[in-house]
């Protein structure tokens, strides 16, 4: 088993961050930082746990010292707030951009959009949308920086502690949680989209008062995809917990044909859309129809068929490792 003690997450969290050529160096000082710091206050009289915890305070937060250790100075608006910026802005950049380009995309696309369109839309939003996040996050912790606090008060950011320490990741837990926030975040999107779109998309003018999917599908289809979405979330809930297995790729594959199979026989029968809708944007929008129809058949296809292929090579991987161990 792993050791995790707060030395442990220490070192972790600071060598993760430095060149892998740098790791076991860096890993070996820090060890030997603490140790030192930790017997000489035991000798003050401290128990080994405080000893350890106030070696840790005085380090200082991990990235900050190992961005030291590398020479990476942490200076584009300052030190001070340099780790705050950094990490709100990956995190705005990992889940608002993605979330942003799709509604662009899904807009350009109701809206009658050729091809090239839809595609330069897309770009020129990304880039759009990645330039201003990056601006305006920076702009006000610049403004921060220059900004006082008030006697006795820190500012925005927070003292770091040892209890701030992340958990060592075991068998790629860290990159299964970050799949675990994306997965979630994007069926809850899809499911308020199938509920909403029934009352009409207000920002198509053409659908603001009518649903784009076929009412009839509320029969039966509607609620079997809202099923189906329940159990994708509970099946990335399942993967984070107990990581990728055989038996969790065969229920990927599983749902996988759950989704696709129905959805492409509804589109082939021209039961998913409704009519109206289709009418009211102009479908199949001239002579952009006759491209887009047969690559969204083939991105659904070769989308699912690579998202069960990734499922078993992660399985497999999986296996390997606990084989190792």
């Amino acid at each position: 088993m792993t050791a995790n003690t707060l030395t442990d997450r220490y070192v972790w969290a600071a060598a993760r961050s430095v060149p892998e050529a740098q790791r076991d160096e860096l890993e070996r000082e820090l060890r030997e930082r603490i140790g030192d710091a930790s017997d000489a206050l035991v000798e003050q009289g401290r128990t080994p746990a405080d000893a350890e915890h106030a070696a840790l305070t005085a380090l200082g937060d991990p990235a900050a010292l190992a961005a030291e250790y590398v020479g990476r100075p942490l200076q584009l608006i300052g030190p001070r707030y340099f780790l705050v910026w950094w990490r709100l802005l990956k995190f705005l950049l990992a889940v608002v951009l993605p979330i942003a380009v799709a509604a662009v995309t899904l807009g350009q696309l109701l809206s009658g959009a050729d091809v090239d369109e839809v595609i330069g839309s897309a770009v020129a939003g990304a880039f759009s949308i990645a330039v201003h996040l990056g601006f305006w996050t920076t702009l006000v912790f610049a403004i921060l920086e220059r900004t006082p606090a008030a006697a006795g008060q820190r500012g925005i950011d927070l003292e770091w502690k040892p209890e701030m320490l992340p958990q060592i990741a075991e068998d790629g837990r860290t990159n299964r949680l970050v799949d675990l926030v994306a997965s979630l975040v994007l069926l809850g999107i899809f499911g308020v989209l199938l509920v909403m779109q029934q009352f009409g998309l207000p920002w198509v003018d053409a659908l603001s008062s009518m649903p784009l999917l076929d009412p009839a599908l509320w029969s039966f289809w509607l609620p079997y995809f809202l099923v189906l979405i329940v159990l994708e979330a509970a099946f990335a809930v399942a993967v984070y917990l107990r990581g990728w297995t055989w038996g969790l790729a065969g229920a990927n594959l599983v749902l996988g044909a759950a989704w696709v199979v129905p959805g492409l026989w509804l589109y082939a029968t021209g039961q998913l859309f409704n009519p109206a809708a289709l009418e009211a944007v102009g479908w199949p929008w001239g002579d952009a129809g006759e491209v887009i129809a047969p690559i969204a058949v083939v991105v659904v296809i070769a989308g699912a068929a690579w998202d069960v292929i990734e499922g078993f090579i992660k399985a497999a991987r999986s296996q390997q490792r606990i084989t190792a161990a």
